[in-house]
């Protein structure tokens, strides 16, 4: 990060007010009769309500719009174990987002704990506040553990998008890459480098959309996972190849797919010269990509390759997927965010890229063009039209897969 960018950052969280977010008034309080109505004795109305039936609190509180951004601070973007509350303007960051971009309300919670059992039991015991729940930032493998247990205790979607939000867009970006290169992902040979809770999520949801275990390769510091190999948790063990395949290089040869998610400049030239004919590179280590878009495309013209920065084309970019995933599931009153769900996410984005692109998307990104192909595999975060595909795609998965409690909108649109 170069220091003027450092301090543009700085000044963008101090000025004019500390902080990203705050708190707004839906409802008037401007005269004693508003006052009556919105404390005491008015509100004691609706607690009667709200104690006599549970549901009555999605028609008289803000709950069915509320999503509550939860994280310990102990994987904070590529910075590592910085503690709660340095986690803090992370969590602001995306609480913003989801106003921004679906219309949610949110609010961050730090919780001061490193200890999954305390942790899981201090949400739990506030999820009822909420409609829903974003973790971010918990670092693996107790990720896995939480989240789980989360959701088997919680009756509102709890959903932690350093997995599934990565894994959404990922796949969806890979669906259409593979497209273009003329390969099909049941085919497709995937090295996988990381085994973090992003690279296992990314894995699972490929095989739900066809991928083939025997085809796909993780590694972790220690080189390939392979069947046998002492010392792998049981979240790694899922993805434990039959291979006597030990290192990147031997992972990555004749490989038609390369996803990193682990650190820079890990991928090198010869390893990208070795993988098959019309590779799809995904190097997703952020700020410094497994390899330097400008150096892959040197070495290879017949590539398509993906980043996680805004900078390059082929952004993987979470904010394509947490916020309308949200929404849809928020809409219809869904228990849990699915593996329908996350589909039906995945293939909207796919449909959305294959269609021509708003006029606004283009002023937005600076370019005079975009269109379905090697530079543009997934939308672009400031497509409006984002929120009326997925939400709507989400929402009727939810319905259809029997988690939704209320039936979908009829036209349901929605709109910011």
């Amino acid at each position: 990060m170069s220091e003027q960018l450092k301090q543009d950052a700085l000044d963008y969280h101090a000025l004019p007010t500390p902080g990203k977010i705050s708190v707004e008034l839906t409802t008037p309080a401007a005269t004693q009769h508003d006052l009556a109505l919105a404390y005491s004795p008015g509100v004691a109305a609706p607690c009667r309500e709200i104690a006599a039936d549970q549901d009555a609190a999605y028609r008289y509180t803000g709950k069915g719009n509320l999503v509550a951004v939860i994280s310990n601070g102990t994987a904070v973007l590529g910075l590592g174990n910085l503690g709660a509350l340095a986690s803090k303007p992370v969590m602001e960051g995306k609480a913003l987002l989801f106003k921004r971009f679906a219309g949610i309300n949110s609010i961050d919670i730090e919780v001061e704990t490193e200890d999954a059992d305390e942790f899981i039991a201090t949400v739990e015991r506030i999820a009822s506040t909420f409609g829903g729940i974003n973790l971010e930032d918990i670092k693996a493998p107790e990720c896995f553990e939480i989240e789980a247990a989360l959701i088997e205790r919680c009756d509102i979607p709890v959903f932690h998008d350093d997995q599934h939000g990565t894994a959404i867009v990922t796949a969806a970006g890979l669906v259409n890459a593979l497209e273009i290169q003329g390969k099909r992902i049941e085919d497709a040979v995937v090295t996988c480098l990381g085994a973090g809770a992003a690279a296992i999520a990314c894995m699972r949801l490929l095989v739900s959309l066809g991928a083939r275990r025997e085809n796909i390769y993780m590694l972790d510091r220690r080189g390939v996972i392979f069947q046998g190999r002492e010392g792998v948790n049981t979240y790694k063990q899922e993805f434990a190849n039959d291979t006597d395949k030990r290192s990147l290089a031997d992972a990555i040869n004749g490989a038609d797919v390369f996803i990193g998610l682990s650190g820079a400049d890990l991928l090198s030239q010869e390893m990208l010269l070795s993988m098959a004919d019309r590779p799809v590179v995904f190097a997703c280590s952020n700020p410094d990509p497994e390899i330097k878009p400008e150096l892959a495309l040197a070495t290879r013209d017949d590539l398509i390759i993906a980043t996680g920065r805004s900078d390059y084309p082929n952004q993987v970019n979470n904010v394509l997927g947490f916020p309308f995933i949200f929404r849809g599931a928020l809409d219809v009153r869904a228990s849990a965010i699915n593996e329908e769900m996350k589909v039906a996410a995945v293939r909207a984005l796919c449909e959305l890229t294959r269609e021509p692109v708003e006029p606004e998307v283009l002023v937005a990104c600076n370019v005079e063009s975009l269109a379905f192909g090697r530079d543009y595999i997934i939308p672009k975060p400031m497509d409006s039209r984002l929120l009326g595909r997925l939400a709507p795609a989400v929402a009727r998965a939810a319905v259809e897969s029997g988690v939704a409690r209320v039936a979908l909108p009829e036209g349901y649109a929605p709109t910011l």
